[in-house]
Formats: structure tokens, C-alpha cells, sequence
């Protein structure tokens, strides 16, 4: 799988690329220290990109691909056939955006993206259909395969597939990928927008591969469990409705239960006594689900997992507060970007994917705030499996408004949803975040009521921090319903700057802290800058220790349930991370963070008692 540095360089060589210096390691802006294994692996990221849909047979078609991109070229929208590339093009390492030094161009501002490579059929796929599947590509993908249009899809942040099979030919097939990002803040974009502070990154961005499978197949799986009932609520979605689904629960490898139903209905699987999913025992089921024909003969078989938990609102000592299978723990998380020096929008490995969760474990928070970005399907995988909580923003637009506001504000609702659906089966995921601070924000009530419709079986927090706004256009404010009412603070913590809960909302501070520390020698190359410069890692850890002390203070006589600390990591111009933008220095004494996070999530389950 791996091969020497000298490779890569060979065939950049050959190829005549004009950005051969960001392919070397030396070059790199700031290097992580995974920058290294995915610069040498041949391909990147090989590890199975669908952990709760697993199928036994694929092809990981990351690494090099050629590459041509640029305003002046043909627009993959409008394009009926794909564009010739030259003799020599360009070299690109996927699933590693252009804008990264990782993928080996280092450009800015394409807009038109062009991506080429051959792909081959193992033989023993032949009389199977093949699905050709996308991660997530940033912003309108378009599909060729040797020369025909497959397809198109719309929105940065989601997974697509398409069936190639009557595109194929015996022997080498040509495969074309064009991918159009403006970056006009017309659709979800977040940070990677146009009034973000990040760098802006388009094109593929996530694994591409494919998978054989049967006519009849699973295309996507619900799962939700129901702890009142005892049970798991199970959707398997197939183009036919009248197929049989058999689902088969595990624990340990030992089957616990069964269960019939048929697509595209729901059905249940009954769990007596069900081990329950927590922070503290992440415990997981495996799944096994089979789709049968009539004749009972199995045509498509999957491997999932589920947990068994409840996410709710409660009184508490006459307190709304939030419960987590019953019971209240305060929320304590951290404000999490996703953003990495190397790879912009996608980490270098993925023990680089696991990092960032394993160190909201190592200093003692229980929550991940994944702000205004979505992450690939392994990402939440390990949150399943460690036992994290997420809260999973929506990426915002940044351009509601206009004389096409009413397409723009329709794409934002549809990639929401399917952003909802892709996710939905993922019992790390409590809470839901339309909106953060009144950015792009629109029809926020209504947003708010219609995810809380859609999946009730998980808080919305509509509108996090509505009293902050980016000042360029009138401000949303309070929606007035969901789950939380919440503001974000980067001052005192106070009675005055904290939110009281209230009948029917509980209190939330979704963004608090912000403060910052200089660490000479990892910092990214722009004016850095936090709400509060510290002078060094001692007094730094001492101020957190007095924020989420009063933070405490709030939680014990405010009713606070949830409080988010920005953030996890530096990126790019904020230097207040926990550790720096290259994950190479802590920044805080852990030790001490984790026992002052770990003392008041204990003493939050207290409050039960009384």
C-alpha cells in the first residue's frame, strides 16, 4: 500500500506538474504529524467509508488522479460530454482538496474542477450492478463514465451514489468527475464560504468507491432506537417495497434477537433488558441486515450497529434540563471546526480522524459541537463506538436574500434533510443545529418546528447563539422554540450573560471561553488573533478552571444544561484551540482540565438525587 516519497515525486516530474513544490513535505504550510504517512500512502484514507452500512466487497479509488482546474474552463453544470485533458495533466491526490497541500496542486479559487482517472471491474463483479459512491464533493459534482453523463449532484456537505453499470465496458473504463464550487454563499458553506475566516476548499473531498450489489439492494438504513418500548425502530430503504428484510441484533457475537419486516416500512426489534448506550459504556449492537426475495433467498446483505438510548427534556428539581436515558448530565463540549493544515476540509489519516475525538476524551468533555461542518460517516463511527455526544450544526449560507432566494433557501431545506437522513442512525448524534449566531439564517421558527418533526427523537438547538450576528444583514434572534434557548458568551460568565431555562426550553451556552495562547513555531501564516491573548499554559489552564467553575455556578442556579468551550483545536487565525492547528503542542495543562471537567459532570448527575 505505502511507497517511498521518490514516487509521488516521479510522477509529478513526468507529468510536468506546476505545483510540484507543495508535494514536497518540506514545503508543507504547517505539518501535521500524519502529513507524512498521506503524502506516502498510495491510497489515502482505505479504510471502509460506511461503518453502519458495510458491505464485503469494494474498491477504494482514492489517490492519484489527473487534474485540471480553472475559471476558463468548461462549466460541469452545463457539460454534456466532458472536456479533453492534455497529454501530461496534472497530478491530484484524492480525496485531498486542491486547495490542500496534501493534494498536490496548492491552488485557489478553480471554481471548474476536473478529475480523471480509469477504473477497472474485478471480474468477479460481473453480473452485478455497480454503484460508483461519493463521500461528499464540494459543490455540484458531475459524472462521466467513457464519455456519457451519469449524473449530477448538488450539495458539499452529503454522500451521492450512482449506478454505472450500463456505462461499462470489458476491460479499462474511463471515469470523469467535474465539480463546480463558486464559493458565492448561495448554498451550505459554513466556515468554507465566502464571509468564513477559513481557507475556501472545493471538489471531491471525501472517499470515492465502488461496491457491487444485486438489482435490489439496500440503499439507505434508519435507525432509531425507542427505549419506552424496548425496542429498535428499523426502516431499510430499496427501490422495491415488497421485499423481506431480515435484521439480526449481536452482542459480542452472540445473537440476542430477530426480526422480519419489508422495505421501505418501519419495523421493530424488541431488546429485552437492552444495554444501554452512554458516555461512560458506549456500548454497541451489531446488526446484520439481509434483503430477501419472495422466495426467501438472500440478494443483498449488510453489516450495521446500533445503541440503545434516549435524548430528552425533563424537570429536574423543577428544572428543565436536558436527560440522557432518563437522567440529567450536564453537556460539556467543545466547539469542534474540523479543519486541518494539510488537508483543509479532510484529515491526512485516520488516526488523524480519531485524534480530535480522542482528545475531547483525554481532557474530560462528554460533547462534540461539530460547528457548521459535517464529517465523513467513520468520524461518527468513532463517536458511536468511544462515546461521545455530538451536536451536529447545519453548514449556513451566507447569501439568503437574493432574486433567487427562493431556490437557494430550497436547496439549504433539502440538503438539511438529507443531511438528517445520512446521519439519523448514528446514536452519538443528540442534538441538532439549523443555525449558529444568525448566519444566513431564514425562516428560522419554521426550520426549527421541522426538524423537530422530522426526527423527535433528538433535541434541535435552532438557532445557537442568537444573540450574536455577523452584522451584514438583519438578525434572526431567538426563534422562539426547539429545545434550547441559548446564547454564546466570550465574557464573564454571569446571571446576566447566561440564559435561564424555561418551561419548555432548557439552558444552553453554546459557545463560551475563546481563549488564546502564542506558541512560536505553530502558527499559520496570517495575523492570529483570540478574544483573549493569556500569557502562557499555566495561567491559560487557570482561567479555564475559573470559566467552567462558574460555568458550574450557572448549572447549580441558572438551570444551565449545556455549555460548549471553543474550541478544540487552533485553526488558521484562531489561536484558541486546546492544542495547536498542527496538533503537535497542548496547550493546557490536560490533567488539570480533565479533572475540573470530570468533577462537575459528576457533580451534574447529583442534582438527579434531590
Amino acid at each position: 500500500m505505502k511507497r517511498i516519497t521518490l514516487y509521488l515525486v516521479i510522477i509529478l516530474l513526468l507529468s510536468g506538474l506546476s505545483g510540484l513544490n507543495a508535494q514536497k513535505k518540506a514545503d508543507f504550510i504547517l505539518p501535521t504529524p500524519w502529513s507524512e504517512i498521506a503524502f506516502n500512502t498510495e491510497v489515502p484514507l482505505p479504510e471502509y467509508p460506511r461503518p453502519q452500512m458495510e458491505r464485503s466487497e469494494w474498491v477504494n479509488l482514492n489517490g492519484t488522479w489527473d487534474y485540471m482546474g480553472g475559471k476558463e474552463l468548461a462549466d460541469p453544470v452545463t457539460a454534456d460530454v466532458p472536456p479533453t485533458f492534455k497529454a501530461n495533466p496534472e497530478k491530484i491526490l484524492v480525496p485531498f482538496v486542491p486547495e490542500a497541500d496534501l493534494s498536490g496542486i496548492k491552488r485557489k479559487d478553480e471554481v471548474n474542477l476536473w478529475y480523471k482517472r480509469n477504473i477497472t471491474i474485478p471480474e468477479n463483479w460481473k453480473g452485478k450492478r455497480v454503484l460508483l459512491n461519493f463521500g461528499a464533493v464540494d459543490r455540484i459534482a458531475t459524472v462521466f463514465v467513457n464519455g456519457k453523463k451519469v449524473g449530477s449532484h448538488t450539495g458539499g456537505y452529503t454522500s451521492f451514489s450512482f449506478d454505472i453499470t450500463d456505462y461499462l465496458k470489458q476491460g479499462n473504463n474511463t471515469l470523469i468527475v467535474g465539480a463546480y464550487d463558486p464559493n458565492d454563499g448561495k448554498a451550505a458553506s459554513g466556515k468554507n464560504g465566502p464571509k468564513g475566516d477559513y481557507t475556501f476548499s472545493s471538489g471531491i473531498w471525501q472517499t470515492v468507491w465502488m461496491e457491487p450489489v444485486e438489482k435490489e439492494h439496500i440503499a439507505q438504513l434508519k435507525l432509531i432506537p425507542d427505549l419506552k418500548n424496548n425496542r429498535l425502530e428499523i426502516t431499510v430503504l430499496s427501490d422495491r417495497n415488497d421485499m423481506i428484510v431480515s435484521a439480526i441484533a449481536s452482542d459480542n457475537g452472540r445473537e440476542v434477537k430477530k426480526a422480519d419486516g419489508s422495505t421501505n416500512q418501519k419495523f421493530y426489534l424488541t431488546l429485552t433488558e437492552p444495554k444501554l448506550w452512554s458516555p461512560e459504556n458506549p456500548f454497541l449492537y451489531d446488526l446484520k441486515l439481509q434483503l430477501k426475495d419472495k422466495k426467501g433467498k438472500v440478494v443483498d446483505e449488510v453489516k450495521s450497529y446500533f445503541g440503545m438510548r434516549s435524548i430528552s427534556l425533563g424537570k429536574v428539581d423543577g428544572v428543565t434540563r436536558t436527560l440522557l436515558n432518563g437522567e440529567f448530565v450536564l453537556q460539556l463540549g467543545l466547539l469542534d471546526q474540523g479543519y486541518w493544515p494539510d488537508g483543509i476540509f479532510t484529515a491526512p489519516t485516520e488516526e488523524a480522524l480519531r485524534y480530535d475525538i480522542e482528545l475531547t476524551q483525554k481532557t474530560g468533555f462528554n460533547v462534540i459541537r461539530k460547528h457548521i461542518k459535517t464529517e465523513p460517516q467513520r468520524w461518527y463511527y468513532h463517536c458511536d463506538r468511544m462515546g461521545i455526544l455530538v451536536w451536529q450544526d447545519m453548514p449556513n449560507i451566507w447569501e439568503p436574500d437574493g432574486v433567487d432566494s427562493v431556490a437557494v433557501r430550497q436547496q439549504f431545506r433539502t440538503e438539511w434533510k438529507e443531511i438528517i437522513d445520512q446521519h439519523i442512525s448514528s446514536p452519538s448524534i443528540v442534538t441538532w443545529v439549523p443555525f449558529n449566531e444568525n448566519w444566513g439564517a431564514f425562516e428560522v421558527t419554521d426550520i426549527t418546528d421541522w426538524t423537530k418533526k422530522y426526527d423527535p427523537s433528538r433535541l434541535v438547538n435552532g438557532n445557537s447563539g442568537y444573540n450574536f450576528a455577523p452584522g451584514y444583514r438583519k438578525a434572526y434572534g431567538d426563534p422562539g422554540n426547539g429545545d434550547f434557548v441559548d446564547l454564546h458568551n466570550y465574557g464573564e460568565i454571569n446571571e446576566k450573560n447566561t440564559p435561564k431555562a424555561e418551561e419548555n426550553r432548557a439552558s444552553s451556552i453554546g459557545e463560551f471561553g475563546g481563549k488564546g495562547l502564542f506558541v512560536r513555531g505553530h502558527l499559520w501564516p496570517v495575523r492570529n488573533n483570540a478574544y483573549q491573548i493569556l500569557v502562557n499554559k499555566e495561567i491559560l489552564s487557570d482561567t479555564y478552571v475559573m470559566l467552567i467553575t462558574e460555568v458550574e455556578q450557572m448549572m447549580n442556579y441558572r438551570g444551565v444544561s449545556a455549555a460548549i468551550y471553543t474550541q478544540t483545536t487552533d485553526v488558521e487565525h484562531e489561536i484558541n484551540g486546546l492544542v495547536t492547528y498542527d496538533r503537535k503542542v497542548e496547550k493546557m495543562d490536560f490533567e488539570k482540565v480533565r479533572n475540573i471537567n470530570q468533577s462537575i459532570i459528576a457533580n451534574s448527575k447529583k442534582l438527579n438525587k434531590k
